[in-house]
């Protein structure tokens, strides 16, 4: 089983096949109406790529722990999964909105190369002034995220987060991101991990890389 997040909860979203389900909202509704061409995969990205470490059972046995800390310090490499990230939507977005935890980082690599601003979605209880919240399927519960009401409406919004698994996180990001009056124009992932059902979930989107 793979694993490509950083704490807990992450590393159980990618064992979890119910966390999809997101509450109220129909995921069979989610798509956008063209299709996000995948990036083709250059020596540098087939070079990125191969950075990314395999950690056998963590953060528990059966989990083989996808690390990207070693793509990050290689600034080559942060560069242009940087831009394979965003270059399917090349002046199509106002701001960046990046998930908790991984997704601020890349995401903030993002705004910066797109020159545009950033907006963090965090987990419950970490924002000061929380305008909005959605709630998301766990196995064994739910969990939620939070955004601050900092666009102006209609803001033309790309959604970013590290890993596409089940896609229950990224659907809720971005019915959050819609519900405080933005639009979200596409979502972009470094990572997805195939047949867990997560474009089910979340619809078209843009990913970098791919796992079985």
């Amino acid at each position: 089983m793979w694993c490509f997040g950083t704490q807990w909860e992450r590393s159980h979203e990618l064992t979890s096949h119910s966390m999809g389900a997101l509450h109220g909202v129909n995921p069979a509704a989610a798509g956008y109406p063209w299709a996000v061409p995948e990036a083709t995969l250059s020596p540098a990205l087939v070079r990125a790529e191969a950075l990314i470490r395999n950690v056998p059972d963590y953060p528990q046995p059966g989990i083989i722990f996808r690390d990207i800390t070693p793509l990050l310090a290689d600034a080559e490499a942060l560069r242009v999964t940087t831009e394979a990230i965003i270059e399917p939507f090349a002046g199509q977005f106002d701001v960046i909105a990046g998930i908790e935890a991984r997704g601020f980082i890349l995401a903030s690599a993002a705004a910066i190369a797109a020159g545009v601003g950033l907006i963090p979605i965090r987990k419950a209880g970490k924002l000061p002034r929380p305008a909005a919240s959605v709630d998301y399927a766990l196995e064994y519960g739910t969990a939620t995220i939070e955004m601050h009401d900092d666009l102006p409406a209609g803001s033309r919004v790309l959604l970013i987060d590290d890993v596409l698994a089940t896609g229950g996180t990224l659907a809720a990001g971005r019915e959050l991101v819609e519900r405080l009056g933005s639009h979200v124009v596409g979502i972009s992932v470094l990572f997805e991990i195939d047949g867990l059902g997560g474009r089910e979930a979340v619809g078209d989107l843009h990913t970098v890389f791919h796992s079985a």
